[in-house]
């Protein structure tokens, strides 16, 4: 089975600074991974356990330094990575993002199975990419996934839990699949898996290699843009109530 991750270097959301005019300071941010991209991590590699000759590739956009994003993932068992890396990229919104992944995916990688993304980014959260991605990709996409209930070389089975209840999913390939939340026990690297790491490869990519017309590429394809971040009021009062659980099954990709 061939596994794509895309993963995403995004601010420590535990060391935001805000200035007097309530805008984010972004000097001397620490970048970490993206939370859902790790979990979409250890998800891949769960997998791998699972089914023999898997292989992992990861995939990101970001400045050069978001090559540290992919040695996380390859210190853990992943197999190679992508950088999508270029001023051209600069500015993406998340459909120029979505379209950047495509064009990697189609022109570079081109051969997958599954794609595993995070089901949000902690530095947007609006949850958008992936389900675009899919679409551009015309795969199926399975949203807020937090468990595997089956899974071979033909089909996956997964739990999605949404607002109305939890859904039962079938699938078969390729598919794209984004999670909300895991149980997995994220695995920590040992010095072997470090050393093994360095002979992993990482292609560093820009907007030629992937092929993509630079009039898609980041401020100049992207519809949308951030004005003014800010730190919300927090004054509202929320009530939890209770309600059963129900469970839907579905069979997609027939």
């Amino acid at each position: 089975m061939k596994i794509i991750v895309c993963i995403k270097q995004v601010p420590d959301t535990n060391d935001v600074k805000w200035s007097k005019d309530n805008n984010l300071i972004r000097e001397g941010l620490i970048s970490v991974v993206n939370p859902y991209d790790v979990l979409a991590i250890q998800f891949a590699l769960d997998i791998k356990e699972k089914i023999k000759n898997t292989t992992i590739s990861l995939l990101s956009m970001g400045p050069k330094g978001a090559v540290d994003a992919i040695d996380f993932g390859l210190n853990r068992g992943c197999d190679c990575g992508y950088l999508l890396s270029d001023k051209k990229f600069s500015g993406s919104d998340t459909v120029a993002t979505s379209k950047t992944l495509y064009y990697a995916i189609k022109n570079v990688i081109k051969n997958f199975d599954l794609i595993i993304t995070g089901q949000f980014a902690t530095d947007g959260d609006t949850a958008q990419t992936p389900y675009m991605l899919a679409n551009l990709l015309n795969i199926p996409n399975v949203g807020f996934v937090y468990k595997i209930d089956e899974i071979d070389d033909k089909k996956i089975v997964l739990y999605s839990a949404k607002d109305d209840g939890t859904y039962k999913i079938e699938g078969n390939y390729p598919l794209l699949v984004s999670i909300s939340k895991y149980d997995g026990k994220l695995y920590k690297p040992k010095i072997k898996d470090y050393i093994n790491a360095k002979d992993k490869e990482i292609k560093i990519l820009n907007a030629e290699d992937i092929n993509m017309p630079g009039e898609l590429t980041g401020i100049k394809g992207s519809p949308t843009y951030v004005s003014k971040a800010y730190k919300p009021q927090n004054n509202r009062v929320c009530k939890f109530i209770e309600t059963k659980d129900l469970l839907n099954e579905i069979k997609i990709n027939e």
